[in-house]
Parts: C-alpha cells; structure tokens; sequence
C-alpha cells in the first residue's frame, strides 16, 4: 500500500497543497511548529478520519473557514482509487472514488497506517484506558466488524449502568431484566476478547525478535489481561450474578472487558513496574513495527509507517537499525527538526520535503 499524493484544503495552517510522494522514504524537516506534524496528521485522518491529537474534528479546519477537505490517491495491490474525508461545521463525510460512504465503519480498514509519536512513549505508564484506545484503533484497522462489535457492547454497556443505577434508586432486586442485558453484554464481550487476544498473539509472534534486534537485549512479550480471557459465556455470567448487589449500589459495570489491559513483559518483568525509561520506549516502539508484519500477513499488504519526532527519542544507532528493518515495500513518512542525524545512506534514497510556516517545497 502506497499513498501517491495528498491534496489539503483548508486544513491546520494549510490554505491549498497538493504533494506527490516517494513510494519508500518521505523527511518532513523545518523547525518546530512549521506544519510538518500538520501533514502526518492529514495521512492519519484519510485513514482513520479522525485525529490523533485532538478528539473535536473542528479544530482541524483552518481559521475563519466552515470545512476541511483531505483527499489521496492510495495504490493498494496495483490498484489506485481516491480517498477523501471532508469535516465541516455540520459534522464529516467520507468518499472512496466520489462516492459517499454511508457508514464510517465501511470506510476504515481501507487504508492501514502505523503511527509513532512521542507521546505514545508514555502509554505504558498511562492508565490503561490508552492502552485499549491503541488496541480499538489498531484492531479496528484490520477487521471493520471489530469497530460494530464494540460499538453495540458500548451501547448495551450504557444501558446496563442505567438500568443498575435505576434498581438501586427505584429498590427493584428482580433481576431478569438484567440477566438479559448482562448475557447481551457478554455475547458482545466474548467476540471482543477473541479479537484482542488474536491480536495480540499475532504481535507476539514478531515482538521479542524485533526488539533484540535493535536493541540487543532482552526478551520481550506482549500479555493480554482481561475478566473474559479464557472464560466461557456460563462462567462469565456467574460471576456477573456474585457482583449484582454490589454493581447496583455504585451504579457500574465491574467486569467486562472495558477493563481490559495489556502488559509490556521483558525477561518476565512488567515494564510498568521494574522498566526503565529506555526499556519503555523501546518496547513500545517494538510493537509498532511488530503491527506492520501483522498487517502483512493478514491483509497481504504493507501499511504505511509514520515517524513522527522519532529522531527526539532515540540516537542515531538505534534509528538506523530501525531503517534497517524496512524493506522497500514498506512506505514511511518521517518528521524531524534536524535532518543531519538521519542516515546519509537514508537521506540520499529519500524524498525530502522542506516544511517553513505553512509551505512545503521538495528538495532536489
């Protein structure tokens, strides 16, 4: 998979701008807050149609506009169509080819992105609600029933939590009502875990040989935690049951897998507790580059690779070693404020783009 060019209008500090690209190394460089994350962000939307700084679409159209449109050419398999996305006051639409696509959950999946930016360095210190954040949006990029299935346990788990905190209110103990939801809950959930763990059983099958390889040390896995993992519908419904009276009093949901986490383990060690700061970072960089063999081997195509900041992270050793990972058939799109700690061997297959307050101009 390849993005042949992008075509902005009107979005972040971006008036007009259309871009070809290489089909292997793209360097976005200029200083701080010159618009180069402004232009990964543009891919990251066309693929997933949202943002991954902000949640409200709004701020992503420029000042004293009512919309933003982002359209690309994609070639996947030989075969190149056109994506857009366009968000306006009004809400977002999305189109394959000039023709509308109803539903979002149709669109994402089409266009598989890997993504790494300084503050995912943080995840495995951040609660672990980040942490099933990055499981959805990764998940949701290979299986599109994956987003529909989550999206019906969200519903059925908002009913569930008003309905607990109507029983306690009203005193209502029948609890058949709630034996129906709870079983609904757990059709959703059970489907959910099965995707999780897959995924994760796939990550792990790059991950340790990934991670040695760049970083010489080290043995890592990837762990799945979760209520569900290894639980059939019977057994999770008893334990439903022992929590009623508990659940209704504070009005929430106990168990399920809206508590789901997952652990970075390196020689048997939880990196949350005993990692250090390197280990960390390192680990979460292992993973993303773990997901590009997943998506080979499950779509049959490359995703493209976005490296954002990367260069502010790790030296120069490690960075070409990660270089060193990706074969030619890999697209990767790559920002930084100092050119010169890239590679010569890099830079001189690249495509290099020079970013300065709003302008992008190719170098020669």
């Amino acid at each position: 998979m390849k993005i042949e060019s992008i075509n902005l209008v009107n979005f972040r500090n971006y008036e007009k701008l259309n871009i070809e690209f290489d089909n292997f190394i793209n360097i976005f460089y200029g200083k701080n807050g010159s618009g180069k994350t402004n232009l990964i962000e543009a891919i990251y939307l066309l693929s997933l149609t949202k943002s991954f700084r902000i949640s409200n679409d709004k701020f992503l159209i420029r000042k004293g506009n009512m919309k933003t449109k982002v359209r690309g050419s994609i070639r996947k398999n030989g075969d190149l169509s056109e994506y857009t996305v366009e968000i306006s006051n009004d809400g977002k639409s999305v189109e394959i080819d000039n023709n509308k696509v109803e539903k979002i959950s149709d669109y994402v999946s089409r266009i598989n992105i890997i993504l790494f930016n300084p503050v995912d360095t943080r995840l495995i210190d951040d609660a672990p609600v980040e942490r099933r954040k990055l499981l959805n949006i990764e998940i949701s990029q290979l299986y599109k029933e994956y987003l529909i299935v989550l999206a019906n346990y969200n519903k059925i788990l908002k009913q569930r939590n008003f309905y607990l905190r109507s029983m306690y209110v009203n005193g209502n103990n029948d609890t058949n009502y709630l034996d129906i939801l709870t079983k609904k809950l757990i059709e959703y959930g059970c489907l959910i875990a099965k995707y999780r763990k897959e995924f994760i059983e796939n990550i792990n099958k790059y991950i340790t040989d990934i991670y040695a390889s760049i970083f010489k040390s080290g043995e890592l896995k990837i762990k799945y935690v979760s209520s569900y993992k290894n639980k059939t519908g019977a057994e999770l419904l008893k334990n439903y049951q022992k929590n009623y009276q508990k659940e209704m009093e504070i009005g929430k949901t106990l168990i399920g897998v809206h508590h789901d986490d997952i652990a970075f383990v390196i020689d048997n060690n939880n990196l949350k507790e005993w990692g250090s700061e390197g280990q960390r970072k390192n680990a979460i960089i292992s993973f993303k580059l773990a997901e590009i063999n997943v998506i080979k081997d499950l779509k049959k195509y490359y995703p493209i690779l976005i490296l954002d900041d990367l260069f502010s992270e790790l030296d120069k050793e490690k960075i070409t070693n990660i270089l060193k990972l990706l074969n030619n058939e890999v697209q990767t799109f790559i920002t930084t404020t100092e050119i010169n700690k890239i590679d010569k061997r890099v830079i001189k297959d690249a495509k290099k783009f020079k970013v300065d307050n709003g302008t992008v101009k190719e170098e020669k």
